[in-house]
């Protein structure tokens, strides 16, 4: 299918979108109508970048032949090298001022170039540029059984039927390939159909796929600086996004220092050095050389750092569990928060010798100051101080992911219980005090940080600071991996010397690339444009408390529709935070009727939304 378009690529469509985005997320084969006229290899080359730069994949070039300015002479070469076919046709003769008179000499015109050769060649060229696509769809399951090792995936498992191949993907959708469709040449379906990203491309995918503010941010800073080394250097994109994280971004109040590494997991294992250092130093006379290098991390069951070694060893023994894991610390087991049939509840694990408790609501749960004093405090300080005495010497630094454990199963944490952990960790209330005490805590916010649950940090909403934290996935709105690892000065210090010994001998070839910096801080603004939008004020204001006041906690999922499925028969519990949705379905089989069940309250879920607002 060709759509014809008129104007430029940026001309408005009716909605006031460029049509160069307008169309996007259709993807179609493009032919480009270059200009010959003066000016018109800056205007057509610039109109190619334009769209090259949203993913379109230009089969042909196309311009009026010009004796004078030769602008297809010139633009033949330049596009032959990039693989594009280019060909030139006669111009239309000049509009006539009788209305009949025109009409027959441009139909005239039409009829003369009809058959042309350079006509002939482009159709050919546009018919081996659709077969060479198909082909390509097809083959590609095949070339990837036998080239690519996937993570998470066992090989002996997956057939070619099982791959799916993403041909593009744009917003919320990937468009893929349908199998069945390619290999029948007599269907009139698409090859093509949209495919909902559920995961999010596990969780990154904060802005939508192919965000065009985002990939401009890329090409900027590709243009500017491509990569540039960073040890005793500085470049501006990476200088901006330290300042904004710890100025007015999750470090604010507490944060000295940025660190910039590649993804969530390499984040983690710089925050691990960070205070495994630390704690050595401060506690380095009673702690022998073998000594420190056994030291292991407090956390809770469920917990997941990354893949790497040093973050898979801050975790228990579990599903990861192989030869290149050695769990190195003590992990309690936490009490998590849930909505089940209408009523919220705090499951108390069995090591608290105590049953479920029901809650006044969720905005209560999330009142973590105003529930310091109560029996629930009380059990879980004793709980801690029964545990933690005969650990001390052997851990070096308290590992949390605040608030939910997104890789552990969506657990939403009782906040209570993990506020204080850290000020039973630490020896002392949350105030604001300068230096880390008693083990420095690590908040792995590169699930929950960056606004994903509402909030940017989940320190405020906790009522204390960590020491060190750790950013990624939503950092650039999925765009392209970077992380950093946000350190109090006090930790800074630790590594601070006259010797290079003791400075964090920790990097990569690509720590703080521009392109990876110059994305984090747009995606950070679009994010914070996001959060002044009428749907999420809106959002907040349908979870305020009785009487008006704000609630602590809030949701972009309607309260009453969280209700509402917390109800539903094939429901165990349902829990939300910020933009996460988390239903756990009843299945009393062992996973083996989880397809039937997961349908049956998906239909359920249908009745629901009918008596919903749109947006929700």
């Amino acid at each position: 299918m060709y759509v014809e378009t008129a104007g430029g690529v940026h001309s408005p469509a009716p909605s006031g979108t460029t049509q160069a985005d307008c169309y996007r997320p259709l993807l179609l084969p493009t032919v480009l109508i270059g200009d010959s006229r003066l000016g018109g290899i800056s205007s057509t080359i610039s109109a190619y970048e334009s769209l090259l730069l949203r993913g379109y994949s230009i089969d042909a070039v196309l311009l009026f032949h010009d004796d004078y300015y030769r602008t297809g002479q010139y633009l033949r070469p330049y596009f032959e090298a990039r693989g594009i076919f280019l060909t030139t046709i006669p111009p239309p003769p000049p509009r006539l001022p009788d209305t009949a008179e025109n009409l027959e000499f441009t139909q005239k015109y039409y009829d003369s170039i009809i058959g042309q050769e350079d006509i002939n060649a482009v159709v050919e060229r546009l018919d081996l540029c659709h077969a060479g696509r198909i082909q390509q769809l097809e083959s590609m399951p095949r070339r990837a059984l036998d080239t690519i090792w996937w993570p998470f995936v066992q090989h002996g498992l997956v057939r070619e039927n099982d791959v799916t191949v993403i041909d593009s993907a744009y917003s919320d959708f990937f468009s893929v390939s349908n199998k069945s469709e390619s290999n029948n040449p007599s269907s009139k379906k698409s090859i093509l159909s949209p495919q909902f990203d559920g995961s999010a491309s596990w969780w990154t995918q904060v802005l939508g796929h192919a965000h065009p503010s985002l990939t401009l941010a890329a090409a900027r800073a590709s243009g500017r600086y491509g990569h540039v080394m960073f040890p005793q250097a500085i470049h501006l994109p990476a200088l901006k996004l330290a300042e904004k994280l710890i100025r007015d971004g999750p470090g604010k109040g507490w944060a000295s220092r940025a660190f910039f590494s590649d993804n969530g997991s390499t984040g983690m294992e710089v925050a691990l050095k960070m205070a495994i250092r630390a704690y050595s130093s401060l506690h380095g006379e009673r702690l022998s050389k073998e000594a420190r290098k056994e030291l292991g991390v407090l956390g809770l069951k469920g917990s997941y750092h990354g893949d790497t070694i040093g973050a898979m060893n801050a975790c228990e023994e579990g599903v990861y569990t192989c030869e290149w894991h050695n769990a190195k610390g003590y992990w309690l087991d936490p009490p998590t928060v849930g909505v089940s049939e209408g009523q919220v509840i705090i499951k108390l694990p069995k090591s608290l010798g105590m049953h479920t408790q029901n809650a006044v609501s969720l905005a209560w749960v999330y009142d973590v100051e105003g529930r310091l004093r109560t029996p629930l405090a009380h059990a879980y300080v004793k709980y801690f101080n029964r545990i933690l005495p005969s650990l001390k010497g052997r851990l070096a630094a308290l590992v949390l992911e605040p608030l939910i454990m997104g890789a552990g199963g969506m657990l939403f944490v009782d906040p209570l219980f993990q506020r204080l952990l850290v000020d039973t960790v630490r020896n002392r209330g949350s105030g604001c005090l300068t230096t880390w005490s008693g083990m420095p805590v690590i908040f792995d916010e590169v699930f929950v940080g960056l606004n994903r649950v509402g909030v940017t940090s989940s320190g405020p909403l906790l009522g204390v600071h960590p020491d060190i934290s750790v950013y990624a996935k939503a950092l650039t709105g999925g765009l392209v991996p970077l992380a950093v690892t946000l350190t109090s000065k006090s930790i800074f210090e630790a590594f601070l010397s006259d010797q290079k010994g003791d400075a964090l001998l920790h990097g990569h070839s690509y720590t703080a690339h521009a392109v990876g910096c110059e994305v984090a801080n747009e995606a950070l603004a679009l994010m914070e444009k996001i959060s002044l939008c009428d749907d999420w004020v809106s959002a907040k204001a349908s979870w305020a408390k009785l009487g008006g006041s704000e609630s602590c906690m809030w949701s972009l999922w309607d309260p009453n529709f969280i209700m509402a499925i917390s109800n539903l028969p094939n429901v165990e519990e349902t829990m939300t935070l910020g933009s996460v949705l988390s239903i756990r379905v009843r299945d009393q089989t062992g996973g083996k009727a989880f397809r039937h069940c997961k349908c049956r309250c998906l239909h359920s879920l249908q009745d629901i939304h009918r008596i919903l607002p749109k947006w929700c």
